[in-house]
Parts: structure tokens; C-alpha cells; sequence
């Protein structure tokens, strides 16, 4: 990459970057980024990256979709585990992109365990978690001095697309005054009666950020007592995000985004 005034690091054939393309706009990906995009061979590409990412890449580069979608067949695991490995052994260089940040709900701490264990090189770059940036782009903040020196980030859904088991709903709700929610749509009747009874109150903000930061986000705000009803009635699109706490009434003077 031209005009920097300092080096980016060489992508060494053999290797793999795993690397977070942010929650949507291509404008969110980092300098690390963009160079993996123009210097790697094969491209294994997440579902949820935004289709504008890939046209930066490199011209010949091959491009591998490799994503899991809920609710679609997905591809294992385990067999995208194989994939990186048996291309970096035939010596490209490989960049894994997923959306967001590849260590946060994104399974990539999975995908360098394998490669650390087979002995393939990696390098990550973090993205822009949806939690942070996605929460941006719909006008909320995940911290505000008034509101919360807190924030939890909580996976809607385990191994077997439930809530994951002998998760502290007690605890989480005593302690995290804004709680924001990846991937909770499927279960959203449980989580909410789960909040309400460790002792949320029903008149509690929230919202469902619907598609953030791409031209087709939808915001939903509600309150932890409407949100299914309300959720029924406007059904969002996934990936979606559910943020819980007084940050989202802040959203009336800070809805700053439009796409476009």
C-alpha cells in the first residue's frame, strides 16, 4: 500500500490472516484490512461480510464463500478448519473474512487453535465488533458517563442454536446495566422472560438494530415489556442485535447515521 509512512507486514505465502471486515460499511475496515485484500490468493469469505468488501481484492484472487447462516446449511466447523489449512499448505496466502471481529462471537480463537495446531502461521486483525460499531451506526452508545461503566456482550444462542446453558441470568441482570445480545432473535421470548424475572424492569429501554451499518439497517425501539409483541409486529431481519440499558433512550439525540 502506497503514500504510508511506515511498513504494513508482508502476507507470506503459506500463511493465514484472520482478519474482522467490521459489522457492514466497507469504510469500517482497517489499513490491515485492505492490505490482506490486495495481497491474498484466496479469499475464504463469511456470510456476513458486505458483498462491497471482496471487490477490493486483488484482481485473480479466489473467492470462497464459506459462511454459516441461521435457519440455512451451513458448512462445518470443522471443515472450514481443513479448508484453511489444506490452502496454506499448498502454499497461498490465505485470508479468512469475517464479519465483525474474528474474537468476538465470530469463531475465530476456533480457527487459530487448528491452526496453531497443524503449524500454519496466522496472523489476526481485529474488526469492529457489531456490538460496538453496529450499536454506533444506529445512534447508540455501548458506554455513556451517565448511564453505565459496564457493558456485557452475550451470545443469543449455544452449540445447538439454544441459549447457552448455565448462563448466570441473575447475575448478568444485577450486574450489567446495558446488555447487548448477538444473535438472540430465534430466542428472544426466553431471553426477555429470563431479564424480566431476574428483575429487568418492564418499562426498560431497548432496541433491535436490524442489518447495522449497511444501507438496509432498521432500528426498533421498544421496551423490555413490548419487545416480543413489537418484535412480531415489525419483524426484523437477522443478523440483528438486541441492546438492553438506558444507553438506547439516548438514540432520540444521537440518530446520527443515513445511509448513503
Amino acid at each position: 500500500m502506497r503514500d504510508l509512512p511506515f511498513d504494513l507486514p508482508t502476507f507470506e505465502p503459506g500463511t493465514v490472516w484472520l482478519v474482522g471486515a467490521g459489522p457492514g460499511d466497507p469504510g469500517l475496515l482497517s489499513l490491515l484490512a485492505l492490505h490482506a485484500l490486495r495481497h491474498a490468493d484466496v479469499i475464504v469469505q463469511d456470510a456476513l461480510v458486505d458483498p462491497r468488501v471482496v471487490t477490493l481484492a486483488r484482481p485473480g484472487a479466489e473467492i470462497e464463500p464459506m459462511g454459516k447462516r441461521g435457519g440455512h446449511a451451513s458448512p462445518r466447523q470443522g471443515d472450514i478448519n481443513d479448508r484453511l489449512i489444506a490452502l496454506a499448505r499448498a502454499g497461498k496466502r490465505v485470508l479468512r473474512l469475517k464479519g465483525g471481529d474474528p474474537f468476538v462471537f465470530g469463531r475465530g480463537a476456533e480457527e487459530a487453535l487448528a491452526l496453531a495446531d497443524a503449524g500454519i502461521a496466522f496472523r489476526v486483525v481485529p474488526g469492529i465488533t457489531a456490538g460496538v460499531g453496529g450499536l454506533a451506526y444506529a445512534g447508540i452508545p455501548a458506554t455513556a458517563r451517565d448511564c453505565n461503566s459496564s457493558v456485557a456482550f452475550v451470545t443469543g444462542h449455544g452449540q445447538d442454536g439454544s441459549l447457552p446453558q448455565g448462563f448466570d441470568w441473575d447475575g448478568l441482570a444485577r450486574g450489567a446495566p446495558v446488555m447487548v445480545f448477538y444473535m438472540a432473535l430465534r430466542q428472544l421470548d426466553e431471553v426477555v422472560a429470563r431479564l424480566l424475572a431476574a428483575g429487568r424492569h418492564a418499562d426498560e429501554p431497548v432496541a433491535v438494530v436490524s442489518r447495522a451499518a449497511t444501507e438496509h439497517q432498521v432500528v426498533l425501539e421498544s421496551t423490555l415489556g413490548r419487545l416480543v409483541a413489537d418484535v412480531a409486529a415489525a419483524h426484523p431481519e437477522p443478523p440483528a442485535l438486541l441492546v438492553v440499558g438506558g444507553v438506547v433512550a439516548l438514540r432520540r439525540r444521537l440518530n446520527w447515521w443515513r445511509p448513503g
